[in-house]
């Protein structure tokens, strides 16, 4: 197929993306509601004040519900507007990785990391704010912007480059988030920055010595002997099929394991779970796919994964159809940060990486995390739906169903079409005047027949010419001698 019969055919179909987006992304939120409902019934039974199995539930629906106004909202908002207050939204992202250091921080205890900030029933996760901010931050700078060669012989040019600013900044947004002691939201956050650099047009061999840090770190967090190192045993334990300590640091892994196994290709039904029932640590939020994998069976699991493998697909598409390189870069980076983070996730559920805490998009419960997210994902929509394609249908065909009961209203052009439209509505009346100009003289028409009678009976009337200051004498008659 040629790349022009290819064009062709994707002009034909435009608002496909953004129709294509939404129903991944309403699905996964659908699963993980499901998932919800299921995998916080033991907790929720225990937890809660009235020993109702739905109290958790019932938190995790009103968050998902809070984040779809956040995802409405993100639709009716211009991405130039989106543009112009991102320098904003990092502010408040930088305060909040501040505050969560202080003694209103909490989580230490708990889980191991000072990551939460807890207002009333809704806990902040500020790293999880900061991925996003940081990926928009990324997306303001470096449009339109070029990586300058030999950049490191030249002080003075380093200290200009805007490619070097974005890099100091993500360096203190990472230092904050490492000194929650957070480690797998740092690596998260990390891979963000990793994206948004790619994307912008970096060469692969700046990263080359970030990358040869990876072994030096990875063998001081082995020989720390903290739970992190035991991770990495047990992580290599689960690589030849013999987890040693089932009891003790491979307990979470093991059990995650069992659930799967217990899944198969049938499954033991939705609401169903064993593992829910305290075998499994952190069932809601970190290892919430093992219990997909055992209720819905391989099947169940295999569609999550196909519907991030989709997103993936058609977030890249929007981000190389977009309006420009801001949108672009948002795009792009946006999805990247999803899809990888439920790479990481479903893979050291099933043993591919080693644990690391970070939970699974859109399916695990959760707070802020739960807004931030589905509220990125009603960016990437937002992008799609100022696709010049989508936009030239919306204009010409009118919105779709869907924005129409939403009231979200049409997307705007992009700058330089507005500015052409604008040049060729003015030019329109000078095109006018200048045809008027060259149009020849019209002929005129016969006098009528009362007035042609007059004229053949008393002759053509003489009219004199006007007297200066009288600007109303042209129609006075010129008297002959005799008065008449």
């Amino acid at each position: 197929m040629t790349t022009a019969t290819t064009s062709k055919k994707t002009a034909l179909r435009p608002g496909f993306d953004y129709l294509l987006l939404r129903i991944v992304i309403f699905a996964l939120i659908g699963i993980g509601l499901l998932m919800a409902y299921s995998a916080t019934m033991a907790t929720s039974l225990v937890n809660s004040a009235d020993g109702s199995v739905w109290a958790e539930a019932v938190h995790q629906t009103v968050m998902v519900c809070a984040g779809l106004v956040v995802f409405w909202i993100a639709l009716r908002v211009p991405p130039r507007v989106v543009r112009k207050f991102t320098w904003l939204f990092v502010l408040v992202a930088l305060s909040l990785l501040i505050l969560v250091l202080t003694p209103l921080g909490t989580g230490r205890a708990e889980v191991g990391s000072q990551s939460w900030i807890v207002l009333g029933p809704i806990s902040i996760q500020p790293s999880e704010i900061a991925r996003v901010a940081i990926a928009l931050c990324g997306a303001a700078m470096l449009a339109n912007k070029t990586p300058t060669s030999g950049l490191w012989r030249n002080v003075n040019t380093m200290c200009k480059d805007p490619y070097v600013h974005y890099v100091a900044i993500a360096a203190l947004f990472f230092i904050l988030i490492a000194l929650q002691n957070d480690m797998g939201m740092a690596v998260s956050f990390a891979l963000v920055v990793v994206f948004t650099l790619l994307f912008a047009g970096l060469s692969l061999k700046f990263l080359l010595f970030p990358l040869a840090l990876v072994p030096f770190i990875g063998y001081l967090l082995l020989s720390r002997g903290d739970f992190r190192s035991n991770r990495f045993h047990t992580y290599f334990d689960a690589l030849t099929g013999n987890i040693e300590d089932t009891q003790g640091s491979g307990f979470q892994t093991y059990q995650g394991f069992l659930s799967l196994a217990d899944g198969g290709l049938t499954g033991v039904g939705l609401g169903q779970s064993r593992a829910k029932w305290f075998y499994l640590p952190e069932v809601r939020n970190d290892f919430v796919f093992a219990i997909v994998g055992e209720e819905l069976a391989f099947w169940g699991a295999s569609l999550v994964i196909v519907l991030f493998a989709v997103l993936g697909l058609v977030g890249i598409r929007t981000a190389m159809r977009a309006q420009n390189q801001f949108q672009s870069l948002v795009a792009a980076t946006l999805t990247a940060a999803v899809v990888s983070q439920a790479f990481v996730n479903i893979s050291y559920v099933i043993g591919l990486l080693p644990v690391t805490g970070i939970q699974l998009p859109m399916i695990s419960s959760g707070g802020s995390a739960t807004i931030i997210t589905i509220g990125a994902m009603g960016l990437l929509c937002s992008v799609a739906r100022h696709e010049p394609e989508q936009v030239s249908a919306m204009q010409n065909y009118g919105r779709p169903m869907f924005d129409r009961l939403l009231v979200i209203p049409e997307p705007t052009p992009s700058g330089a079409v507005r500015s052409a439209r604008k040049q060729r509505h003015a030019e329109v009346p000078a095109r006018g005047a200048a045809a008027a100009r060259r149009r020849p003289a019209a002929p005129v028409p016969p006098p009528p027949r009362r007035v042609a009678a007059a004229r053949s009976r008393f002759g053509s009337p003489v009219t004199a010419k006007p007297r200066p200051g009288r600007p109303g004498s042209q129609g006075t008659r010129r008297l002959d001698t005799n008065g008449r």
